[in-house]
């Protein structure tokens, strides 16, 4: 059972932003922002993974094929990535209100 929980935190560890690419002086460059744009798509599709590998872990419980404890470390691990996703976004949507607050 503790294996099970070492991969549900590789699982979080996966959605935390990872440094960016070396940047010129000039500023990031268009890749940067498109290596990013990528990253926040993998970053979703990867939750969505984890709610659909949920949804199946629950039907196989229901038919018996999978014991209570792997069902409900699939379901834990879904749950934490979309609480994740959800605190990131909040955090961008309060970063993004305090710029549009900024005057200059």
């Amino acid at each position: 059972m503790p294996n099970n929980l070492a991969i549900g935190s590789q699982g979080v560890q996966q959605l935390a932003l990872k440094p960016a690419a070396s940047q010129s002086s000039s500023g990031p460059a268009v890749n940067d922002t498109q290596s990013f744009g990528s990253y926040l798509e993998n970053a979703l599709n990867q939750v969505a993974a984890q709610e659909q590998q949920s949804k199946e872990m629950s039907n196989k419980f229901i038919l018996g094929e999978v014991n209570v404890d792997e069902a409900m470390i699939s379901s834990q691990q879904a749950l934490l990535s979309l609480q994740l996703t959800t605190q990131v976004r909040n955090k961008v949507i309060e970063a993004y209100q305090e710029i549009m607050r900024t005057q200059i």
